[in-house]
Formats: C-alpha cells, sequence, structure tokens
C-alpha cells in the first residue's frame, strides 16, 4: 500500500502556494506510506530558476567538493548546489544533458534521481512530513507537484528506491500497487541498452514510458501500450513539464480520486488529501475509470477526455 497525491494548479494566482497545497495533501496520505517519500517539484523559481537545468543526485555526495568540480568543470554554467538531507539539488546555467554528465563525473558512484529545466525531485527515507518540513516545501512556489509516501514490498526501502522515479527529463512516475511481469520486461528493456538504478518495479514502468516517448509516443499512447506489456495491479501518475496523467488497472484493484476545477486538478489516493483544497466543494469530482487514461495540461481549461 502507497500513497499518491498530484496537483497541478491552472490559476496563475494560485501557484506561490503549490507547496502549501502539497503538504496539507501529503500530511493526508502518511499513513499509506510511511516507509520513505518523495516529491517533484514543476516550475519552482526557487527550486527550478529560469534559464538553468536541474539534476537531484543521491548518494556518497559532498554537497562543497561537487560545487567546486562543477565550476571547474562548467566555468560559465554558474552552478550551484543544495542539500535537502539526502537529496542534493543542482542547477546550472546549461542543458540538462550536460549537466548531468558533468555531475556523473564528479560523482561516478552516486545515483541521478532527477533531471530537467522545469522539475526538482527531492526523495529520502524517513517519516514522510519530515522529510516535507526539511524540504521546505510550504514555502515552494510553481506549477505542478507530484508526491509519494511508500510502503515497500517489492525492493529495498532506500531512497533511490523510492518514488517518484525521473528518467527522462522533466518525465516523473508514481504508482501505487505491483507488477507482475517486471522482471522479463526489466530484462528485454536492458537488452535494448536501457541502464536501471534499483530493482523497484516501478522504475521498470518509468523506463519504459520514456523509451515509448523517445521513440515518438505522446504520454497518452505511451501509457496505452504500457497497459498492453505490463500484467498486475497499479494506479499511476505521470507528469511531464506542462501535463498530468492518470490510470488505473482494468479491474482498479488501487484506489484514485480526482477532483477538477477551473483553477486546478488534483489527484489523491484518499479523498481526504483533497479536502483542503482551495473551492473543492464546487469541484467535478469522480474516480477515474479502471483502462482509462486521462490527460490534462497546463494551457488547457478543462479535461482533455480520456484515451484509450
Amino acid at each position: 500500500m502507497c500513497g499518491i497525491a498530484a496537483l497541478q494548479i491552472r490559476n496563475p494566482a494560485l501557484r506561490a502556494d503549490l507547496g502549501a497545497y502539497m503538504h496539507g495533501m501529503l500530511c493526508e496520505i502518511v499513513e499509506r506510506g510511511p516507509d520513505s517519500a518523495g516529491l517533484a517539484l514543476y516550475g519552482s523559481e526557487r527550486m527550478t530558476p529560469a534559464g538553468t537545468a536541474t539534476v537531484t543526485v543521491i548518494g556518497d555526495v559532498d554537497a562543497d567538493d561537487l560545487l567546486s568540480g562543477l565550476r571547474t568543470a562548467l566555468p560559465s554554467a554558474s552552478p550551484t548546489v543544495a542539500a535537502y538531507a539526502e537529496s542534493v539539488l543542482v542547477n546550472a546555467q546549461t542543458d540538462a544533458a550536460t549537466l548531468e554528465a558533468a555531475v556523473r563525473a564528479e560523482v561516478p558512484g552516486a545515483h541521478i534521481i532527477g533531471r530537467g529545466r522545469h522539475v526538482a525531485v527531492l526523495k529520502g527515507v524517513g517519516h514522510p512530513v519530515e522529510l516535507a518540513d526539511t524540504y521546505g516545501l510550504t514555502g515552494i512556489g510553481g506549477t505542478q507537484a507530484l508526491s509519494h509516501t511508500r510502503m515497500a514490498t517489492e525492493s529495498a526501502v532506500t531512497a533511490v528506491g523510492a518514488h517518484p522515479f525521473t528518467v527522462a527529463e522533466d518525465l516523473c512516475l508514481v504508482h501505487n500497487g505491483s507488477f507482475s511481469n517486471h522482471a522479463s520486461i526489466r530484462r528485454t528493456l536492458r537488452a535494448q541498452g536501457v541502464e536501471f538504478d534499483s530493482e523497484n518495479d516501478s522504475e521498470v514502468a518509468a523506463r519504459y514510458i520514456a523509451s515509448r516517448m523517445a521513440e515518438g509516443d505522446d504520454l497518452p499512447t505511451a501509457l496505452a501500450h504500457l497497459q498492453d506489456v505490463f500484467d498486475g495491479f497499479y494506479t499511476l501518475v505521470v507528469t511531464t513539464a506542462d501535463s498530468m496523467a492518470v490510470v488505473r488497472d482494468p479491474i482498479a484493484c488501487k484506489p484514485a480520486i480526482i477532483a477538477e476545477t477551473d483553477d486546478w486538478v488534483a489527484m489523491a489516493s484518499e479523498y481526504r488529501a483533497l479536502a483542503g483544497l482551495p473551492g473543492v466543494q464546487d469541484a467535478r469530482i469522480f474516480e477515474p475509470t479502471p483502462g482509462v487514461v486521462y490527460t490534462w495540461r497546463l494551457d488547457a481549461p478543462v479535461l482533455e477526455g480520456a484515451v484509450r
């Protein structure tokens, strides 16, 4: 059992309070996953300043040494490094691939858990609310946020194994459930040259979606293909720089509820995580139909429609 909470804010007037809203949602899903937690935060001027790329790294990392090395490797990129418990956030005025390569060169044994121009990923082991307070979540603004509280069943309790999984630029996935055929899919992807950071079954889904999108699928199409390939039970939320998607397995083994207004759209494992959002009393509230992919974009005023 794990907990998911996701929020996309369409109304710019509400975006300064993204972190405060997400903190309230996270507090209501702690019991579903007390082992570890993670957050993906989009469009935050504090975490992902305009004109920079952002990489998050976990491992044996000394933030001061990393900053010194990056200043030498990227002298014109004005890198910055900030430690948030186990997660070390790196920003620089360059593209994400160049920054990731520079970070890997400086700390080759560490794990890159986040990359992109619009998203900051923070993950750790411990009580989810304590982690959120360590990250200063309530003071963070932005456009979208995705959170997950984990009760481990398929792999060890580690920060690397926590969700979300961000395996391509600005692409994040969280999962409540379990895939039964992840090992065979992992082998197929490895044969194609895909590398993995953990033994977590959810990472396999993230890598699969990233590989489909690299081949030209849009997000809804990639999720439709996932349903044809993966066996098991799941609720998935996947985000990109400007979109959010939700899908449940065809027999809806795992809970999900969606609330939508003109100002925002939110998804959570339980309704109580939505109850504190502004204007929720007037929201359209529904359970997503099993086996149907729901997508929303920041620039779209209403639900785009479901596909399968």
